[in-house]
C-alpha cells in the first residue's frame, strides 16, 4: 500500500551517491522535499534537478531540504551531481524498495509498450517525518519545480 498524506515515512530512506545511509531523522526540524524521478541525465529529469538546484537557496531559506531518488546506481548519481552541480543528495534505489514503499514504482505505457518505471512524484514531508503533501506525476512542473514547492 502506497504511503499517503498523513502517513509517517520509514526511518531509513536508503543510501546516497557516496554510500551514506539517509534517515528521516537526519532532517528533524526541517521539511523534506523527497522527489522521485525516472532517470539521471534525461531531459525532464535534468530540468527538474536543475530547477531544484537553482531554487535550492530559497528552498533552504524556507526550511526545506531536498533529496532525489531514482533507480540509478550511486556511480550514475555521482556523475549526474557533478555534471549538473547539484547541491543535494540522490538516493540510489536500485532495487526500487523505497519507490515501492512510496507507491511510485508502477506500470507505465509509452509507444504501445508496457513496462515498470518511476512515476515522477514529490513528497513534502514535515518536520516530524509525516507526509504533508504529494505532488503527483501529472502535477510536477519539471522546469519550475522549486517554485512549485515554495508555493505550497
Amino acid at each position: 500500500m502506497a504511503l499517503q498524506v498523513g502517513d509517517k515515512v520509514p526511518e531509513v530512506l536508503g543510501t546516497d551517491q557516496n554510500g551514506n545511509e539517509i534517515k528521516i531523522s537526519d532532517f528533524a526540524g526541517k521539511k523534506l522535499a523527497l522527489y522521485f524521478y525516472p532517470k539521471d541525465n534525461t531531459s525532464g529529469c535534468t530540468a527538474e534537478a536543475c530547477s531544484l538546484r537553482d531554487g535550492y537557496d530559497a528552498l533552504k531559506a524556507a526550511g526545506y531540504e531536498v533529496v532525489g531518488v531514482s533507480k540509478d546506481s550511486a556511480k550514475s548519481h555521482q556523475g549526474f551531481i557533478s555534471k549538473q552541480n547539484l547541491p543535494f543528495n540522490l538516493i540510489a534505489d536500485t532495487e526500487t524498495t523505497l519507490q515501492q514503499t512510496f507507491g511510485v514504482w508502477a506500470e507505465k505505457k509509452m509507444c504501445g509498450r508496457t513496462y515498470m518505471g518511476t512515476l515522477r512524484t514529490t513528497f513534502i514531508i514535515d518536520e516530524n517525518g509525516v507526509i504533508e503533501r504529494i505532488i503527483g506525476p501529472k502535477e510536477v512542473k519539471t522546469k519550475d519545480h522549486a517554485n512549485q514547492i515554495l508555493a505550497l
